[in-house]
């Protein structure tokens, strides 16, 4: 008889930041593939379970030193060429499968370049199943027997499940299987020979402490994203050869407690491996791959497979599920296989594989940035917006990286030289990831009935059908004959029956004989045995307590020796912190060291360079005071010499006068303008030989030269070409002279002296002629410079009515 069904309690509340103050850091594995060719040069190193390190190989940049770089990074744990598919599906995707199946979302990628092998970790190849499959099997071996019935959880729009009981679920299977050309049953489907190996695992692997008094479900989906929008590989479109229909992108939607979902997929009811593989196949055939020069079957699509886990507890009597949608948990595993990072001068894409090469690239880069935006927040404690949005990749997945499951990323790498940089890149990223830490979920509430209740009302029997101890002995004892008495004179029934019983009892009274030796034997046996088991601890005691002596003695030894072990090495980090303190003093010493020595050393630079340009600065000087010396004595005498002259001639000419005889009077010359213009010698004569040559039309004049020191040196007569004739009677002219108009470097290397014909209109309204003179020297760079010395000028005055009378 049922017990009376009872009431379901409530679900437990769940309090905040029970568990979400916890978190993990996002595991990354390294998978390094094997290379194709033995002899093919190699860029990564397998150093250690957790460490690989990058080679520069043979033609790529150095660094500055000029020695090959070479760079270590550092995985949970590194997986080498030879690692099997099991081996890697025991480390990284088990430990998903068992949160899967008690109730936490799990997501695992793979991550590389194209040709690094992500598709065959993520699906396998014949005979080597990838983590997908196996993840299937576990699941299916954890859960088999404990399945719902098909249709019993049927999926929705919002991203949850609707529970129905088992007589709607059977009316939706006949409905179902009277469908035209109805889906043939797991049971009774050959599995297809394309990817039959594939599944094939040859290994058992089943979850720890599956609930028993729960039913389960499992749904799986297939997208793909491809050029940023969202295709359902499981969509059936209906073929129409005319015109046919291109497949319609998909929209990420949010459900009620923010989680983000593909909203319109398509979800498929599994109920083995085989079957949700073959989903798994079917959408496999639809996804976009194409032949590029790296990779001759190259995804050109981001793939999600996720496999959702419904999962509802029975009722009080453990017969039938329990219909509360409160009581459903829905547990997801995306397992994903992202399309590889390339560049386009290597791939040589063009058109729309060019396109497809872009929007990869540029969805795994949001990725990047989606990962440095969240370590910088959690190491710095900055509240950045993390950038999920700019890409439907990072978006969908944004709820895992907020703490809704574990997260792991596979990351693929082909050792070959060719992809030095690509691998670089994936190998910076990978560090990036692995200090982003995601909050660890929380664990499933209980519903609050009754374990066991499952079993509880089904009869059980004896342990490995084996028969009963009274069993055994009814059959050993005689049948009894038949008690039915029909007849009142029947006397033969009641002595056969006595007859029998009477066996029975001498038959039982030997087997109690029997027991009671036995029994008695036994108990000997027993004693026996206890008095050796006694003898046994007695001296087994003996040997503990002595043992115990020696360990005690040796955990005293262990403890002394700790104590002196911590002293020493609390001495050694006083000693390293000194070192450190001394090394630094050192350093800095050092340092102030060199930049004393290198401001003296500038300093004495600056000395010599300050005493060499004083020597030169009193050289020049030197020299110009001398020469100034030189010329002020030599402008001294000259003008010495002049006033001499000037009195010799004075007295010359007073001396003629006195001495000449009275002539007639001259008539005055006719000049144009009815004036005279009379030429006056300059007031500080030339010390050069100036000839003054008189106009052929004037009257006679005496002449008188006077011969000066330098007469024999050659002159430079610069006469411009502005210059205006005049008609003096004393006209300038310095034998030995080059006449130029301009004056040239080439003229003044030739001659020692310099005279410049300069003409200005003096304040009566004559043109006044000026002489200047100088030296022409030689300077240190190779040029000429003049220095002016002298200046002569001849200007034409009016007599104003002077009259000269000629005796």
């Amino acid at each position: 008889m049922k017990s009376a069904r009872a009431k379901t309690p409530r679900k437990p509340t769940v309090k905040k930041g029970s568990q979400t103050n916890l978190k993990d850091p996002v595991g990354v594995y390294c998978r390094v593939r094997p290379l194709g060719f033995p002899d093919q040069e190699c860029c990564i190193e397998v150093i250690n379970n957790t460490t690989v390190q990058l080679h520069t190989p043979e033609g790529y940049r150095l660094n500055r030193n000029g020695d090959y770089k070479e760079t270590q990074y550092s995985f949970k744990q590194v997986f080498g060429t030879h690692t099997t598919q099991k081996e890697l599906f025991d480390v990284v995707a088990n430990p998903l499968v068992n949160d899967l199946i008690h109730g936490k979302n799990g997501l695992l990628f793979t991550y590389g370049v194209t040709g690094s092998g992500k598709t065959h970790t993520m699906t396998g190849s014949p005979g080597e199943g990838g983590l997908l499959p196996r993840c299937l099997d576990m699941i299916f071996n954890s859960i088999g027997s404990f399945q719902a019935k098909r249709y019993v959880f049927k999926s929705n729009d919002r991203n949850s499940m609707d529970i129905q009981c088992e007589v709607d679920a059977l009316l939706e299977r006949q409905k179902r299987e009277a469908m035209p050309n109805p889906k043939t049953s797991s049971s009774k489907r050959q599995v297809d020979p394309e990817f039959a190996d594939m599944i094939t695992v040859q290994e058992f692997c089943k979850a720890e402490e599956v609930d028993e008094d729960s039913v389960y479900g499992v749904f799986v989906s297939y997208i793909e994203i491809y050029n940023n929008y969202i295709y359902d590989l499981l969509e059936e479109v209906p073929f129409d050869p005319i015109k046919p229909k291109p497949p319609q992108s998909k929209l990420l939607r949010e459900d009620k407690n923010h989680n983000m979902y593909v909203a319109g997929c398509t979800e498929v009811e599994v109920k083995s491996t085989e079957e949700a593989f073959e989903v798994f196949w079917r959408g496999q055939k639809k996804r976009r791959i194409a032949n590029t020069h790296l990779n001759r079957e190259s995804s050109r699509s981001h793939s999600v497979f996720n496999i959702k886990l419904v999962q509802a507890p029975l009722d009080a009597d453990g017969d039938n599920v329990l219909q509360e949608k409160e009581q459903i948990t829905i547990s997801q595993l995306s397992l994903v296989d992202l399309a590889g990072s390339e560049r386009t001068n290597r791939t040589r894409a063009e058109g729309n594989r060019l396109r497809e090469a872009g929007n990869i690239n540029q969805s795994l880069m949001t990725l990047r940035t989606c990962m440095d935006v969240l370590r910088e927040n959690q190491m710095y404690g900055t509240n950045k917006m993390v950038p999920y949005r700019d890409s439907k990749l990072t978006h969908l997945f944004k709820n895992y990286f907020d703490g809704e499951g574990k997260v792991r990323m596979i990351v693929c790498v082909n050792p070959k030289a060719e992809d030095y940089e690509e691998n670089l890149q994936v190998m910076r990223f990978a560090e990036v990831t692995q200090e982003v830490e995601v909050a660890r979920p929380v664990d499933k509430a209980i519903c609050g009935l009754t374990p066991g209740r499952r079993y509880r009302n089904q009869p059980r029997g004896p342990v490995g059908n084996e028969p009963l101890v009274t069993d055994v002995v009814l059959q050993s004892f005689p049948p009894l004959p038949s008690c039915e008495i029909l007849d009142i004179n029947d006397e033969q029934t009641l002595p056969r029956l006595i007859e029998a019983l009477e066996k029975r009892h001498h038959l039982r009274q030997m087997m109690i004989d029997e027991f009671n030796k036995q029994s008695n034997a036994f108990k000997a046996l027993l004693q026996e045995f206890d008095n050796a088991v006694l003898s046994k601890e007695n001296h087994m005691q003996g040997k503990l307590n002595e043992k115990e002596k020696m360990i005690s003695g040796q955990k005293l030894e262990i403890e002394r020796l700790e104590k002196k072990n911590k002293t020493l090495e609390y001495k050694i980090e006083i000693l390293e912190k000194t070192t450190t303190i001394y090394e630094e003093d050192k350093r800095n010493l050092q340092q102030e060291l060199e930049t004393q020595n290198q401001k003296l050393q500038r300093q004495f630079s600056d000395k010599r360079r300050l005493e060499a340009r004083l020597q030169g600065m009193v050289t020049e000087t030197k020299i110009k005071w001398e020469k100034e010396c030189e010329r002020r004595v030599a402008a001294k005498q000259l003008e010495m010499q002049n006033k001499l002259w000037v009195k010799d001639e004075k007295l010359k000419q007073l001396k003629a006068i006195v001495t000449e005889p009275k002539t007639e009077k001259p008539e005055r010359p006719s000049r144009e303008r009815d004036r005279e213009k009379v030429t006056q010698r300059s007031v500080s004569p030339s010390p050069v030989p100036l000839l003054f040559q008189p106009d052929q039309n004037a009257p006679p004049i005496r002449l008188r030269h006077r011969r000066s020191r330098s007469a024999g040196d050659r002159w430079v007569d610069h006469k411009p070409a502005s210059n205006m004739q005049t008609e003096t009677v004393m006209q300038p002219h310095v034998p030995h002279a080059i006449t130029v108009s301009v004056a040239n470097e080439k003229a003044l290397a030739k001659c020692e002296k310099y005279m410049l014909t300069h003409q200005e209109l003096a304040s009566d309204g004559e043109i006044e002629t000026k002489l200047i003179k100088g030296d022409i020297y030689k300077t240190r760079g190779g040029g000429q410079s003049v220095q002016f010395t002298d200046i002569e000028t001849l200007k034409q005055e009016s007599p104003n009515g002077v009259l000269w009378l000629w005796r």
